[in-house]
């Protein structure tokens, strides 16, 4: 571990050592029920798509009636990346083959290699978020304006965003993401990409493992879509929707984690991550996701016990816990730039507007 790992990891870890005394057990115990959520749901796609081999076959009238059915298939792409998300942090199962293979297999409609994941999610957001080296933070004003930052300016969440630029990025940024994060390590590899917010490095054995599974991502999805038989209605109302509506709800979450949070030197989760409070029936949908400065704090716990981390945050740290409503951390998106000015303020492309961040704190030392 690098000085700098290490010095992320301080306030991390300094929450973990107060919390982990007032825990039960049971919650760092691998749950393994959340398999058997993820098969269910891969079990929904499978359904949804063998119903929609035979829309060809029904009357332009009743249609209508395959929506809520895309609905639930997009439900099911935000539950297979939320249980995926909870596998590849070891608190479902051990076995490290297990991992891989459900890992890969929860990540298909994600389009995401889980060697991958495990590099960008695990090992570099989670040690560096919202730090300067966190790929998934805000871009900097000071930044290149690449396509990549212009994507972020017109696409993602903010005071500047049109309409119709936030529905498509809605729908779409999942994959852009991911095209953006899996192009700079596999074609360049180097902390010289600029257009990403933060360009890190991969092993080569990495490199070649997240190639073949990123060809075999897309040889699945060429797959699904033949058993479509590439019919237009078909692969609209059973593979783009659901895609679409998957992406979005996943999207919302992880917009509202990190985006409106100051940048933070020491990786400091009560400063630079957001819990939401969201209707209980999205929490039971969901695993728990909304709980993520809880994840933050323990990644590899069971997820049903964050509502207890919760209980404890407010007890002793009630005036650094960032604990909103869902709504209103949507509100603070959408009336705030997009690109870091300073570790605390937010500017737009022109750099004219200078916005403070509404959840800053004072760090203390």
């Amino acid at each position: 571990m690098t000085v700098c790992d290490e010095k992320n990891l301080i306030r991390q870890g300094l929450y973990a050592k107060e919390l982990r005394p007032l825990l039960p057990e049971q919650a760092f115990i691998p749950d393994q029920n959340k398999l058997i959520i993820q098969l269910i749901n891969v079990v929904i796609l499978l359904l949804g798509w063998g119903i929609a081999s035979y829309l060809d076959k029904w009357s332009v009238y009743f249609l209508w009636l395959y929506l809520p059915l895309s609905l639930v298939m997009g439900n099911s792409i935000v539950v297979l990346l939320f249980s995926s998300h909870e596998l590849m942090h070891n608190s479902v199962i051990k076995n490290h083959r297990l991992v891989y293979f459900f890992g890969f297999l929860g990540m298909i409609m994600l389009g995401m290699p889980p060697t991958f994941w495990k590099a960008v999610h695990n090992r570099e957001h989670h040690n560096k978020t919202n730090s300067l080296d966190d790929p998934d933070r805000n871009y900097l004003s000071s930044q290149s304006n690449t396509w990549g930052k212009w994507i972020q300016d017109t696409f993602v969440p903010s005071a500047e965003v049109h309409p119709l630029g936030l529905l498509l990025g809605m729908t779409s940024a999942w994959a852009v993401h991911n095209f953006r994060n899996l192009t700079s390590v596999l074609l360049f590899n180097s902390k010289s990409v600029s257009y990403v917010p933060a360009a890190f490095t991969i092993s080569a054995k990495e490199r070649r493992l997240i190639a073949v599974e990123w060809l075999g991502i897309i040889a699945a999805h060429g797959s699904i879509l033949a058993y479509l038989q590439f019919h237009p209605l078909k692969i609209a109302l059973a593979y783009v929707l659901p895609i679409a509506i998957g992406y979005a709800g996943s999207m919302f979450y992880i917009y509202t984690n990190h985006l409106i949070c100051e940048m933070t030197d020491i990786n400091d989760p009560l400063i630079n991550s957001v819990s939401l409070r969201v209707p209980k029936i999205f929490d039971l949908l969901h695993l728990n996701f909304s709980y993520h400065t809880e994840h933050h704090i323990f990644p590899g716990m069971n997820s049903n016990y964050y509502p207890l981390v919760q209980e404890l945050l407010i007890q002793h740290y009630p005036e650094r816990y960032n604990l909103i409503d869902a709504k209103e951390a949507w509100f603070l998106l959408m009336n705030t730039p997009r690109h870091y000015h300073s570790e605390n303020t937010f500017t737009d492309w022109s750099n004219k507007k200078i916005v403070s961040c509404p959840l800053s704190r004072a760090i203390e030392e």
